[in-house]
């Protein structure tokens, strides 16, 4: 896993739109790259529905808001028209780049372990490094801490 200080692992990936979306497109600006395990879930609809409620504050401080799950493009463009969601959702099907962001690997479930996406996000500063990770995230207020922390790094 990814801790605070890193270099994030770039990515190239097509959002829900099939449209490419790097890391590097945001070079010297503020990323905040939340991985959920799968789009139109209960936990990952509450989790993306507050990150895009609070899309424009991001905005705002100078962040942009990605979601990263293992589902294919035209899953994300369903969970992003059903929600009317309004940051990209990037398609991670292979799982490579939530791989190298440590946000997928073994985890327990309902008492098994398993393998996949541990619900992680990223909040990478305008150097491409990792200024904060949360890793095992619980959902609710999530969104608002995250805000919260890029607030206080910005200074």
């Amino acid at each position: 896993m990814l801790k605070d200080g890193d270099k994030a692992p770039v990515f190239n990936l097509q959002d829900q739109d099939g449209k490419p979306v790097s890391l590097a497109d945001y070079k010297g600006n503020w990323v905040v790259l939340f991985a959920y395990p799968r789009a139109n879930t209960p936990g990952c609809t509450r989790e993306a529905i507050a990150f895009s409620g609070l899309a424009k504050k991001f905005e705002k401080e100078g962040a942009t808001v990605l979601g990263i799950s293992p589902d294919s493009c035209a899953a994300q463009k369903k969970f992003e028209q059903y929600h009317k969601l309004k940051v990209p959702l990037l398609a991670d099907v292979d799982k490579a780049i939530t791989s190298k962001y440590g946000a997928f690997g073994e985890k327990v479930m309902y008492g098994k372990k398993v393998k996949g996406i541990i619900r992680s996000t990223f909040l990478i500063d305008p150097e491409g490094k990792v200024a904060k990770a949360w890793t095992k995230v619980k959902v609710d207020g999530h969104a608002e801490k995250v805000l919260e922390a890029l607030k206080e790094l910005k200074g």
